[in-house]
């Protein structure tokens, strides 16, 4: 699979020869779909809680009596058939949404994403990218001399400069290889890799 190589005015001045298995694969939905829900999902906490009626604060006396008044006959306003009565099967914060998912899929899901950004001509690669400080301005007019607005970053390893730059864009993300993840991939319109990133990854993902 061939990838653009951008020089520093956003130009196409070489491409290069990627590996087949990373950016060479068929696009396969229902996998990239698996693999995005289960980060999503192992990503999440348990930070909601409900009581049951054992929990609710209420008193123990009968509401009514038990005959003669035409309701249906109840022992406490506790009761989850009641308002402000207890939950039958409460959200508790122990609460585990993980899902399983076996490293070779995940790994299949990630490929199936570069490889359709790299037919959509999405993704690009540049020799190196970094600003000489940590100001945001300099960023924002580095990826706009490259033609990017939105768009993800990803870097060999994390220069300070960069992520101090990037902290204030919320359309741009700066990444290492090692933080890459399926949900960052989808969402940018566009990714920008360095050679650096690109020789790591595709050691790292084959």
């Amino acid at each position: 699979m061939e990838l653009k190589l951008l020089n520093a005015e956003g130009q196409e001045a070489a491409t290069l020869q990627a590996s087949d298995a990373l950016f060479g694969r068929d696009y396969n939905e229902a996998l990239i779909h698996q693999v995005v829900t289960a980060y999503l999902a192992n990503a999440r906490s348990g930070n909601r809680a409900q009581k049951t009626r054992a929990e609710v604060s209420h008193s123990t006396k009968k509401p009514f009596r038990q005959k003669g008044t035409g309701n249906a006959r109840a022992g406490m306003r506790a009761s989850p058939l009641w308002r402000g009565g207890g939950r039958i099967f409460p959200n508790k914060p122990d609460e585990n949404f993980a899902q399983k998912l076996n490293r070779k899929m995940y790994r299949a899901g990630v490929a199936s994403i570069l490889s359709q950004l790299a037919r959509e001509d999405r993704l690009a690669v540049v020799d190196d990218f970094s600003v000489e400080a940590p100001k945001t301005r300099l960023l924002v007019q580095k990826l706009k001399n490259l033609g990017f607005g939105s768009a993800l970053v990803i870097t060999e390893s994390m220069d300070e400069n960069l992520y101090l730059s990037s902290r204030n864009l919320y359309d741009v993300l700066v990444l290492d290889v090692d933080e890459t993840d399926p949900v960052s991939l989808v969402r940018f319109p566009k990714v920008l890799l360095t050679k650096g990133a690109l020789a790591k990854m595709e050691e790292a993902w084959q």
